[in-house]
């Protein structure tokens, strides 16, 4: 099926709080007319951080949509025109209490942002690699070594299919 075969109709529901805009839309895909449902919202940054030769998980953090505490990076919201640098920042001293000062390198992991379900949102996952200088002292749940069985112990504690993405695409850059 062509794009030119996919019609949208009418919106049959809308919703818009602080956190998403939910739209109810008829989509007319060939012959088939489908009730088909989707998301905007802001996009996401999620921050690795590395100080020597460990990464760091700030404490883990209740998530209602999963009924539990997860360990994940330290991320956000990332409203669109915003300075993704400046978010990240942010969300490290938010998360981590460090300061722009103690961040030695901070470096974008790709050059643009992934869907994070493009059938159903137009989220964009953003991230960044951040070096924390040596004698910074941030509030750190949990540290992990930068080696096969330290990396392998974080990907079992990660959870979050963000978070382990952002982790094996940093690991596939160390390789190349």
């Amino acid at each position: 099926m062509t794009d030119s075969e996919w019609q949208v109709g009418d919106r049959f529901a809308d919703l818009s709080t602080p956190w998403f805009h939910l739209i109810g839309e008829h989509i007319q895909a060939g012959d088939r007319l489908l009730d088909y449902w989707r998301i905007e919202k802001a996009d996401s940054l999620i921050v690795l951080p590395i100080q020597g030769d460990r990464i760091l998980l700030p404490p883990p953090m209740y998530r209602p949509g999963f009924g539990a505490e997860t360990w994940d990076f330290p991320g956000g919201r990332c409203l669109q025109g915003s300075d993704r640098p400046t978010v990240a920042a942010d969300i490290l001293r938010r998360e981590l209490g460090v300061t722009p000062e103690a961040i030695a390198q901070l470096q974008p992991l790709t050059s643009t942002g992934w869907a994070v379900n493009s059938s159903f949102s137009n989220q964009v996952l953003y991230s960044f690699v951040a070096h924390l200088q040596g004698e910074t002292a941030p509030q750190v749940g949990k540290s992990y070594g930068i080696d096969r069985a330290g990396l392998a112990e974080l990907l079992d504690d990660l959870i979050c299919l963000q978070c382990r993405a952002v982790l094996l695409e940093w690991w596939h850059c160390q390789a190349a």
